[in-house]
Formats: structure tokens, sequence, C-alpha cells
């Protein structure tokens, strides 16, 4: 009697997720073939901009179409593979002046909510946690493609960017002029249906 009352609790449950969001697929961010990117953007005193990238991460995002608003988003990224093409200055970014990368090696994203905003476009949700500090951000996304590549896989790919408020993760710009507060964050990946 108890397996049968059991079962069938599981089976009503099971009815009440929509079945769109039971076919939601994964895909890993393809890393392995250089198809992602994890850039950043801050002013440089006023005069210009210093860009930037880390080029170790790993990650990867849930995405049904036919249910965007249960996709869901993850990223892990090495905080020492830091490179703004100046090895003085990655140096000085990853001290603890600035990003610590001795006591805080890695940086995570994890979403908490999707809400589609239109076709193929929506506001992803998370916590980005950076510098030991971890902070809830807004970051529009926007589905570039997805279809078979010529390899057998199944693809989607995604862009997005926001700005961060340096001081929200405990790293003080309090020297440098108002336009260094903040940078733009940008992420761009191809991710592969597993």
């Amino acid at each position: 009697m108890y397996k049968k009352t059991a079962l069938t609790a599981a089976l009503a449950a099971a009815s009440l997720v929509p079945l769109a969001q039971a076919q939601a697929a994964d895909y890993a961010i393809d890393t392995d073939g250089q198809h992602a990117f994890v850039q950043f953007k801050i002013s440089h005193l006023g005069f210009s901009y210093i860009l930037g990238s880390f080029e170790e991460f790993d990650g990867g995002f849930s995405y049904d179409p036919e249910n965007p608003g249960a996709s869901s988003a993850h990223l892990d990224v090495e905080v020492d593979s830091l490179t703004t093409n100046h090895a003085e200055r990655d140096k000085h970014i990853l001290s603890d002046d600035f990003l610590d990368v001795a006591e805080y090696p890695t940086a995570s994203f994890a979403s908490t909510d999707f809400e589609p905003t239109g076709d193929g476009e929506g506001v992803l949700t998370g916590d980005l946690t950076l510098h030991g500090e971890t902070q809830t951000i807004e970051m529009p996304v926007t589905l570039l493609g997805e279809g078979d590549d010529p390899w057998g896989n199944y693809r989607a790919g995604f862009e997005g960017s926001t700005t961060l408020i340096l001081s929200d993760y405990g790293i003080d710009m309090s020297q440098f002029p108002e336009s260094m507060h903040e940078l733009e964050l940008y992420v761009t990946f191809e991710g592969i249906r597993q």
C-alpha cells in the first residue's frame, strides 16, 4: 500500500512539471575550441580604456527555447588567467592592491533567475563572487544562434554584458578618478548540448 501511494504521489508531482522544463537541454561551454570569452573594459584615468580578458574558465548552461524562463547558467573563472597584454600591469592588477589572486584565486557566477524580455533576449540574474565578495547582478543576454554544427554536435551561443562597481567587491579604487570605479564585463560563449 505504501509503495503504491508513494508511486502515485511521485507521478502526480511529475505531472506538475511543465513538459518543456523537463526537456530543457544542458550545454557545456566550449572552452576547448576557444569559442567562449570573458572580457572586461575599464577606463584608464579617463583618457582611454584598458581591455582585458580571463583566459581560463569553465561552466555550462541549461536552455530550452520553448521555455526560456527555466534557463540557468554557471561559470567558474581562474583569476590568475587575467591578461591585459601588459605583464607588469597584469601583475599589479592580480596583487593585493586589487584582485589579490593569492587570497582569492577563483571567481564564480551562478544564476538564480532568468526573465525573458523578447524573442531570444532576457535578463539573467545571479550571484557573482569576486575578491571574496558575493553580489547579485543582472545581465541582459541575447541568443546569438543555435543549431547543428559540422561535427555532429548541437550548439547554442549567447552574449551578455553588465557593469560592476568595484567597491561592491571590496576593491578600493578611491585613489583613482571616478571613471575607474566601475568596469564593463562582457561574456560570449557557445555551448555544446550534452
